[in-house]
């Protein structure tokens, strides 16, 4: 199982991809600057294999279409399809004091989650 874990700031993405069962990370990067003059790619796969770049990344949704790209790219697959992707997890901002660690998201974090917002 795979699972696509990013981290989404005002101008920055980083994501991991995890293997479950080792817990492991496959593949990892963050694209920096988006929306910004001069937006920087990296990448690093589980072989090595490293990229860094300049691309043109204007939104978010870009920065994500340049993960996916980059994890599918034939000519060093990561990943052979999107379905291999298991699930995506994203970081709570605020979890209060109720979740002040990574936790998997069950209906009882949502609900301390739920708490803070209250």
């Amino acid at each position: 199982m795979l699972i696509l874990v990013i981290n989404s700031g005002s101008s920055s993405l980083k994501y991991q991809l995890i293997h479950c069962a080792d817990k492991v990370a496959i593949a990892k990067g963050n694209c920096e600057r988006i929306g910004l003059e001069d937006p920087l790619f990296k990448h690093e796969d589980h072989t090595g294999c490293q990229i860094r770049e300049v691309r043109r990344m204007e939104t978010h949704a870009d920065a994500i279409h340049i993960i996916l790209e980059t994890l599918l790219d034939p000519d060093r697959p990561v990943i052979d399809s999107l379905d291999d992707i298991t699930a995506v997890g994203h970081r709570v901002v605020h979890g209060g004091p109720y979740v002040s660690e990574p936790v998997v998201v069950t209906e009882e974090v949502k609900e301390s989650i739920r708490r803070c917002y209250g």
